[in-house]
């Protein structure tokens, strides 16, 4: 029988600020148990299920390819297919775009636990990650299926997928935990969260390569870090000349660790007054 450790907290002024990365890792169990409700929640009394990770993929894949390669006759990377192209593209929005917008509304879903009891609070957005992971993992599958049959293959640039994979959760963490604390006290972020993933889609390399943006604009273009990361997808999985976007791929970076800083310290400096105002 597992014995379990009980912890004697004392909340002085001050003192959370000072223990607050001890106290996430206290509360583990927590974050363990809010991530698994998730990936239940998600999945129970659903007809596809799981599914659901390889259509949507896949309808947007047709989608864009018919607009953007068919209609637009947009170029694609030499020897890669448009569709697969779209494809790396679109699991890598998509992975970004649903932790945001899980992570935005987590506060407002769990505002009862927060009212009631102590943890850190940003133990729960954190736990929005999991079933995004979830399907962007089954989206992998569906990706590996695509490349094998369209007769593409892995090179050694898929050794740096957790790089590009690391950059994306702190990209939208930063975004989600800002979002999602502005969303405590101003209930319109509830409408700004769709409308900005809608908008995000078409300013992000998706369905196009971020190549034909005008040379001397692709640093400001790059700004946007979702730039960065789909361009890194699309290197791991697809191969591209590196020189190409390694400018633009620091320029991304640089802007993904602002936004993390930035979202994570606004989440921690109004996170006090989360159980008075929710």
């Amino acid at each position: 029988m597992q014995a379990y450790r009980m912890y004697e907290i004392i909340i002085e002024p001050g003192s959370v600020n000072k223990r607050y990365l001890a106290d996430i890792w206290r509360f583990r169990d927590l974050l363990i148990f809010l991530a698994w409700r998730d990936i239940l929640v998600r999945y129970k009394q659903t007809v596809f299920g799981i599914v659901w990770a390889f259509i949507r993929p896949l309808v947007t894949m047709l989608a864009f390819t018919f607009v953007f390669g068919r209609l637009a006759k947009l170029p694609s990377p030499d020897q890669v297919s448009y569709s697969l192209m779209v494809l790396v593209g679109t699991v890598a929005w998509q992975l970004f775009a649903s932790i945001i917008t899980l992570s935005s509304q987590s506060l407002i879903i769990d505002k009862a636990m927060i009212s009631k009891i102590y943890f850190p609070r940003i133990i729960i957005p954190l736990s929005a990650i999991s079933s995004p992971l979830i399907d962007f993992a089954v989206s992998l599958v569906f990706v590996a299926f695509m490349m094998f049959f369209m007769g593409s293959s892995l090179t050694y640039s898929i050794l740096l997928f957790p790089v590009f994979l690391i950059l994306s959760f702190i990209t939208a963490i930063g975004i989600g935990t800002w979002l999602g604390a502005l969303n405590v006290r101003y209930r319109d972020f509830r409408e700004v969260t769709p409308f900005l993933i809608q908008f995000g889609i078409f300013i992000s390399p998706v369905g196009y390569v971020s190549e034909i943006v005008p040379e001397n604009l692709r640093l400001l273009y790059s700004i946007n870090p979702v730039v960065g990361i789909i361009d890194g997808f699309r290197w791991c999985f697809l191969g591209a000349d590196f020189n190409l976007f390694l400018p633009g791929f620091f320029v991304s970076m640089a802007s993904a660790s602002i936004i993390f800083i930035l979202g994570v310290s606004y989440f921690r400096k109004t996170e006090r007054t989360f159980a008075d105002v929710i």
